[in-house]
């Protein structure tokens, strides 16, 4: 069976995604080595171009056409995903460690949401700072950043309904959601969560005891900092060495990195070591 990493890249007036995913694919060359194929409707630099097994269009049309965070095209991944067996990740991701013992476990699953995310210092994030719709709506706290599927009944079956909750986001946060903490954009995490809700099948999706798969999530609240500045990395000191191994405070870092912040490249030196890592 075919395996690989599916990313949707859609730049905006602000932040290359396109770029952001390339660095991704250079730290899965330098780290792993999992296929990854890219869904864009931008151009991508040719000297990156090898980095991908495929570039794809995107399914069915642009359905963030007039979006600043382009996540409306995020269910049509399933369709577009060249691989029996897909883990979808967010662009703004490195892999920094080999994940094929992830991969063994996720492969008992038909569908799987992370719902672990970690602090730097490798320790349980709390995300209730930006997660309070799913506490006080009751959702499962799942994590669409990173996730699997396999082509198959029930994923077709899930992503069915990620379409159809995406489309009418609107109705379905008003059926499902408390309106004091109610998003008012459309969120994958919120409409998976809602889709998971809908079909009572968390317990076949995740696994709140796996210690993996799981990310580092640098959102600035998610740290457990007593004062907490505006950027994580105004913060702490992140060191990247040639060999590509990343440090956050004296943290090393392992498994997947999730930087979250767009400025990230251009305020560290990743793009330039993991360009020469990967020789491109």
């Amino acid at each position: 069976m075919s395996k690989g990493i599916l990313v949707l890249a859609q730049n905006n007036t602000e932040t290359n995604y396109v770029e952001q995913a390339c660095l991704l694919a250079m730290s899965l060359k330098v780290n792993d080595g999992t296929l990854i194929s890219l869904v864009t409707d931008n151009e991508v630099p040719i000297e990156y171009q090898s980095l991908f097994d495929k570039i794809l269009p995107i399914p069915f049309g642009d359905s963030a056409d007039e979006a600043e965070w382009k996540v409306e095209n995020r269910w049509k991944l399933y369709h577009a995903s060249p691989y029996d067996e897909t883990i979808v990740m967010d662009t703004d991701m490195m892999v920094l460690q080999n994940i094929d013992t992830w991969w063994e476990f996720l492969s008992n699953y038909e569908v799987y949401f992370t719902s672990r995310a970690l602090t730097y210092r490798g320790v349980d994030a709390n995300t209730a700072y930006y997660r309070k719709t799913f506490i006080e709506s009751n959702l499962p706290n799942l994590f669409a950043g990173f996730h699997y599927f396999k082509k198959c009944d029930f994923a077709k079956e899930f992503y069915t309904w990620l379409e159809l909750v995406m489309n009418n986001w609107e109705t379905f946060y008003e059926q499902h959601l408390e309106p004091v903490t109610r998003p008012k954009h459309v969120s994958v995490d919120v409409c998976a969560a809602i889709v998971t809700k809908i079909l009572d099948c968390e317990d076949k999706i995740t696994n709140k005891h796996a210690k993996f798969p799981s990310f580092v999530h640098m959102k600035p609240y998610c740290q457990g900092w007593t004062e907490v500045q505006t950027s994580w990395q105004d913060q702490v000191g992140t060191y990247i060495l040639k060999d590509g191994s990343i440090k956050i405070g004296n943290y090393a870092q392992t498994g997947i990195l999730h930087y979250t912040e767009n400025d990230f490249i251009e305020k560290s030196p990743a793009l330039e070591r993991y360009r020469n890592l990967a020789n491109v």
